[in-house]
Formats: C-alpha cells, structure tokens, sequence
C-alpha cells in the first residue's frame, strides 16, 4: 500500500525541514511527498525541494493546496500532514497496520502539542477526546484517507476555514467513523501559546459551534483573525496611520469653512487621537504588529512627539510629490521588512479594531485589500506585496476607489473589498459623528 504525504505550506521555512526530515525513510520505501506552497514569500520552496518527492504551488488556502496536491499524488492512501506537525515512520506504520484491517477507509492521530505551556498537555488530550467522542478531526491530528474515497466525496471544500470539519462530516457520511492512530502526531503549539491555550480551545469551539449553526465560514475566518493568536503567515501585520499635524488652517479645511480653523483643528486632534488609541489597541490584541504614525510635514512637530510618548508609537515622515507616492513609499518601506501592511488614515470613527482584524486576515489569502469610503474613496488599504496600486488617480475626487481597482486589475493582483465605511470631510458627516456618539454615551444608562 503506498503513501502520499501532502503537506500545504505558506511561508514556513523555518519549520518546513523538521517536518520534512523523519519522513525520508519512507520515500526509500516508495511513499512519496508533495509540498504544496501557496505563495510563500521566504525560502520554504528551496528548503524542502530536496526533501520532498515534489514541490508545488497551488492558489492560497489550505482546501486548495491540498487538493492540488491529492490531483498529482499516485499513493493509494492520501495522509495530509501540517507543516509544523510531525510524525514518525512509527507512525505511519501504525496507520498502515489500521487500514490493512479493512474495516475503516479514512482516520486521524492522536495529537501531541508541543510548546512551553503545561496547559497544552490538556489542550491535547481535549482535542483527542473531542475527536473520539464525535468522529470529527481536524487537520492538527494528521487526516488520512483511501485515494478513491477521498475522490468519491470530492476533496477538501473550497472554504477559507473549517475545510477539515466539513471533509470529515463527508467521509463520516459516506464510510463511517475514523480509525484512531494512538501513536502521536507531535505539531506545534504556536497557535495556542500566542493567545493563552485555554483562551484559544475556547475560542475556537465557539467557531465551531457557530458553523454548526450555519455561519457563513468567510465570516467565521474573519472572526478567527480577531482571536489573540492570529497568526497572518508573515507575522501580524504592520498598521500605519497618516496624520497632519494639528495645525489651525491647515487641516480639516472643509470643515474649518462651517466650524472655523480652531474647532476644525480641534476636531483633526481628537479623530487623530481616536484612531491612535484604537490602533494600539488591535496591537494589544495581537491584531497588528507594529504601529507606525506617518506624519506630515515631518515627524519632528511636538504633538506628533507627544503621541508617540502616550501611544507608544514608532515616528515615520512621510515623503513623495502627492498622497499615492505616500501612501506606496509608507508600504513599501514595511513590505520590504518581510510583513505585510496595513495603512488607515484619522478621519474615519467608523473603523474599529475588528474591521482591522478582517483586514488582516484577508491579507494571507489577497495580494490587496481595501475598505470603501462612501463618498468614492477608500479608509483602509492593505497589501501583502508590493503593487502599483496608486499611480494616475485624482486624490479627494468620487474616482478614488475605481482608479485603484483598475491599478490593481492591471497589476494582476487578488484583493478583496471588505463593507464600506463613512469618514468625516463635511459637516453632515460631523454631525453624524456626533449622533452616534451620544447614543453610544446614552447606552449604558438605558440598559
């Protein structure tokens, strides 16, 4: 009976090798290896070509790649293995043992976790329990499946998470309850310790169980990213924040026409403040990584020095002939570091942290990602490489955001628009602002 072991990998070239290296036996005994990258940006395709009987790369997404992996395989079982999970020749011995049986067509490990934390051991033995008390498994414990089963039930689903639930109610329905392999499956416990393990298998059962009720699972994966562990394949996003430093008559000059230019520089400061606070809060929240406030006309003006110190901020100045040179040099200049980056501007009250967190969770699937404005322009944009996604548009004008689309259809980019959102130019949108927040103020006491 011979093996392919598919494993899908984004961006794991620290880890790719340890996973890849106690499986080299059974390549000599004649299972072989398929590595499907979804685009990695790193050396994980160098790294595991000598050690897997095929590298790939497959459009993002773990349903994707292993499928694209399950279509080249010639083994008469498919065993789809994560890339920072390990399992022994031992293993798959016990696997073989099983099937050989003949009274079980597909099945899961036990799972090891392993990590710092001694909360994991239980995290384990919970997802072991979990498994044998449902027929459920999930990826972490190693899915395997009879080649011609996994076809009649039509591979992964094309979903964004969840893929190896939904694969498992298939083959449950179509061969019965999985075989159980008690020799562990050792995968790592970076997802659990980056938000507290117990936070996190809580968190993650009330996912479940909202797909159960029949959430939609881009949803779902939108909520994932607000979790504390998210885990974006090139570390958590860089959020950058453009202000203009609050100087009367030089911001908000819409708004100063009704207001004056002291209460409309007043009114810059307090958005300014607001998005900054909200920005450090998605970087406590793990959302973000580093939080960086472009300023203009440079980052040596004293109320951009004071939000530094009270919002722990790096400084940036930023530099180019008009706002798209800006923004390009600003996200570049973090692109450049291995992270993606997100860049926000202060004049949306609108946009809280978890509209940021969906945004950096579709930045591991899209090359782009934006959030609409409502009045043609956008208050979010996003990228995960380096895209000419802001040359030729008449900024402050309705084009706005169909300029950029027609930038990123021509670069050839994936991206995703997330719900548009309003932003503060006019008075009516002040006022608006300020409806909101008396209802917001009024909660509390009308509860």
């Amino acid at each position: 009976m011979r093996i392919s072991i598919i494993i899908p990998a984004l961006n794991e070239a620290r880890r790719i090798a340890a996973t890849l290296a106690p499986l080299q036996p059974l390549r000599a005994d004649g299972h072989d290896i398929i590595v499907v990258d979804g685009g990695s940006r790193d050396a994980t395709i160098d790294r595991a070509r000598p050690l897997a009987d095929n590298v790939l790369t497959a459009a993002r997404g773990r349903a994707r790649q292993m499928n694209a992996g399950a279509a080249i395989a010639a083994g008469d079982v498919l065993l789809f293995l994560h890339a920072d999970s390990i399992v022994t020749p031992e293993g798959i011995d016990a696997m073989l043992r099983a099937l050989a049986r003949g009274d079980r067509r597909w099945g899961r490990f036990d799972v090891a976790i392993a990590g710092r934390s001694p909360a994991l051991k239980l995290v384990a033995a919970l997802m072991n329990a979990r498994s044998r008390l449902t027929g459920i498994a999930t990826g972490d414990q190693g899915v395997f499946v009879a080649r011609e089963l996994f076809a009649a039930v039509g591979g992964y689903p094309d979903l964004p998470l969840m893929e190896d639930i939904a694969l498992s109610a298939r083959l449950k329905r179509a061969a019965g309850r999985p075989a159980r392999i008690a020799h562990r499956i050792i995968t790592s416990g970076r997802r659990w310790e980056r938000a507290g393990p117990l936070r996190t298998v809580f968190a993650m059962w009330r996912l479940r169980f909202r797909y159960w009720r029949g959430t939609d699972p881009h949803r779902l994966a939108e909520a994932y990213a607000m979790i504390a562990d998210f885990d974006h394949p090139l570390g958590a996003p860089t959020l950058l924040v453009f202000a203009k430093e609050p100087v009367p008559g030089a911001v908000k000059t819409r708004l100063a026409r009704a207001l004056g230019d002291e209460r409309a520089a007043s009114m810059h400061r307090q958005l300014a403040e607001r998005a900054l606070a909200m920005a450090t809060a998605a970087r406590a929240s793990g959302i973000v990584g580093r939080v960086v406030l472009c300023c203009a006309p440079d980052a040596e003006r004293p109320a951009f020095a004071e939000w530094r110190d009270r919002y722990d901020v790096s400084l940036a100045t930023q530099t180019g002939d008009d706002l798209g040179a800006r923004m390009r040099h600003a996200l570049e200049a973090e692109l450049a570091h291995g992270v993606p980056a997100l860049l926000i501007g202060t004049d949306c009250p609108a946009l809280d942290a978890g509209r940021i967190a969906q945004a950096a969770a579709t930045l591991a699937d899209h090359d782009a990602v934006l959030v609409p404005a409502e009045d043609g322009g956008y208050v979010l944009v996003g990228l995960a490489r380096p895209l000419d996604a802001f040359s030729g548009i008449a900024w402050g004008t309705a084009g706005v955001m169909a300029a950029t689309r027609a930038n990123l259809v021509a670069a050839r980019a994936t991206w995703r628009e997330l719900p548009a959102l309003w932003d503060i130019d006019l008075p009516r949108d002040l006022a608006r602002w300020e409806m909101l927040e008396a209802q917001r103020a009024a909660a509390p006491s009308s509860a």
